[in-house]
């Protein structure tokens, strides 16, 4: 190991003030909940969770201390933290009693359905705390949603007698902690599922989940990168920076990272949704920024792009949206609409293999996939030498911050956040919970006034088209544009713009003054 590995190992994230004591504390449950759309729908499939209140910690007696068996899965994408997800929940149960016993199901959720599995104990897990990446038990993108499938989990965690599972992913993971808890209501098991909310992309939170962990980690190294290019740029100062950041369906990543560094422009794919902008206003907007700066002498630029940007502009929102059912009845984009094909037509040859060979899990076209930052920066070279006014020079290079974001070693932020999820999640098992989801709240504030609860995954829920069907899935959470973050850097970007005020944070701290070891994500 390296010495910082060794040192992040001893390091004892705090806790809230109410979980330090676990045998004095409950949870109560009192109003109702719905879904957040389609609540009918959600109803009938998920007839024995559906409804139940929103969990509040409390003090007060809860169950008596018994030995624990149970199991811990990590699922989808890594993320900065998971690790402490796991060690927070094995705490927690020794806690309860010395003699509870965690499994760690190999491979992500296809360890679930064959049966693969290892025993987690101390001496193992001494070597994961507080360290990045998914590599203690692996991780998987199997969903557990057929008939059999479901069938097979639940033999192996009948023959395992697991008095609870705890899913750590993200939407699509949470989504089946609530499939596979309902239907072990349904066959009379006891076994109690729980739900993590994990995903680099910031996007599964609502008005409880403030924030999924690994999303502070991801930011804070890509801003550092970041910052890193703004110092080149304004060294070299004859360069334009393409940078795409990860972030498939909502543009939290490019936001927090633009408040983190200020570059020039940074593109919010709900703000192009919402102002409706064409492919061709797009383009006319970064050309315009790349031509003030050049004929200024400023032929460099640093630009911001979120990896599914071009799924918020409508005609290749529409474009997307049609390959997608075509595809799912077999059918090619020569049965286009006559909208669709138009766009299609204007791409390059090589989007639109992208566009027609790769697909993600559901089917789906694989947006990360598409070359975004080149298709935008080609698009704008083209429209620059139309311009008899540009009289810079227009030089783009092209970056993709994705998977490097993913493993690293997690901020105090997201080490502390994922120590106090697992306790979180082995209360709530203890409690006797289940189609439940892990939460913390206020987390803007010191670690010891964070505030503990549970959420009803079916209350997070609406349908969306899978595969040309509609299926009950967590609702993918959005930028806010009224909220605060926004607003923020709304009123700063057209400074940012022309002039040069490139912040540049630096690599991660994890000793030192409290202002930049103990930061948390701008958004909050």
């Amino acid at each position: 190991m390296t010495p910082l590995q060794k040192k992040r190992m001893a390091y004892q994230p705090t806790l809230p003030r109410i979980l330090e004591n676990l045998g004095e504390i409950t949870f109560e449950g009192k109003e109702k909940t719905s879904s957040v759309a389609d609540a009918s729908e959600i109803e009938k499939t998920f007839p024995k969770t559906f409804g139940r209140g929103v969990l509040h910690l409390i003090k007060g007696k809860g169950f008596p201390k018994k030995a624990l068996k149970v199991g811990v899965v990590l699922s989808g994408g890594q993320a900065a933290g998971g690790h402490n997800v796991i060690t927070g929940l094995f705490d927690a149960l020794k806690a309860f009693h010395p003699e509870s016993h965690l499994l760690g199901f190999l491979g992500g959720p296809s360890g679930i359905v064959e049966g693969k599995y290892q025993d987690l104990a101390e001496d193992f897990l001494a070597n994961y705390r507080n360290q990045g990446g998914f590599d203690m038990i692996g991780s998987g993108r199997t969903k557990i949603e057929t008939e059999e499938q479901l069938e097979k989990a639940f033999g192996v965690i009948l023959k395992l007698q697991l008095d609870g599972l705890v899913i750590i992913g993200g939407d699509d993971s949470n989504t089946n902690a609530a499939v596979l808890a309902e239907y072990l209501l349904q066959k009379g098991c006891h076994t109690k599922v729980i739900g993590v909310p994990k995903t680099i992309d910031g996007d599964l939170k609502n008005d409880l989940v403030e924030i999924s962990f690994g999303f502070h980690t991801a930011c804070q190294t890509y801003s550092e990168m970041i910052g890193n290019i703004a110092r080149d740029a304004a060294s070299a100062k004859k360069y334009t920076h393409f940078i795409k950041l990860m972030g498939r369906s909502a543009s939290h990543i490019a936001l927090e990272c633009a408040l983190q560094t200020q570059p020039n422009l940074t593109l919010i794919g709900e703000e192009v949704a919402e102002k409706r902008q064409t492919l061709k206003q797009v383009i006319e907007q970064l050309a315009d920024l790349i031509e003030k700066r050049g004929n200024g002498g400023k032929n460099y630029s640093v630009i911001l792009i979120p990896e599914g940007l071009i799924e918020f502009i409508p005609e290749m929102k529409i474009l997307i949206e049609e390959l997608n059912q075509l595809l799912a009845e077999g059918k090619d984009e020569k049965a286009l609409s006559k909208k669709a094909l138009e766009t299609f037509g204007f791409l390059p040859k090589e989007i639109q293999h992208q566009l027609l060979l790769d697909r993600d899990p559901h089917g789906n076209v694989q947006v990360s996939h598409i070359q975004t930052e080149l298709l935008l920066s080609t698009l704008v070279k083209a429209e620059l030498n139309n311009r008899t006014s540009f009289k810079g020079k227009f030089n783009p290079v092209h970056h993709f911050f994705g998977y490097e974001g993913r493993s690293g070693f997690p901020t105090h932020f997201d080490a502390t956040y994922c120590y106090a999820l697992g306790h979180v999640a082995a209360l709530l098992i203890k409690e006797g919970h289940t189609g439940y989801m892990s939460c913390l709240r206020h987390l803007s504030k010191h670690p010891q006034e964070w505030g503990v609860c549970g959420i009803p995954i079916t209350s997070l829920m609406n349908l969306e088209t899978r595969k040309g069907k509609a299926k009950p899935v967590i609702r993918k959470a959005l930028v806010d544009l009224k909220g605060h973050p926004f607003k923020t850097f709304e009123r700063g970007r057209a400074k940012w713009g022309l002039e040069d005020h490139y912040l540049y944070p630096g690599p991660i701290q994890f000793e030192g003054d409290s202002t930049y070891t103990e930061c948390v994500p701008k958004i909050l």
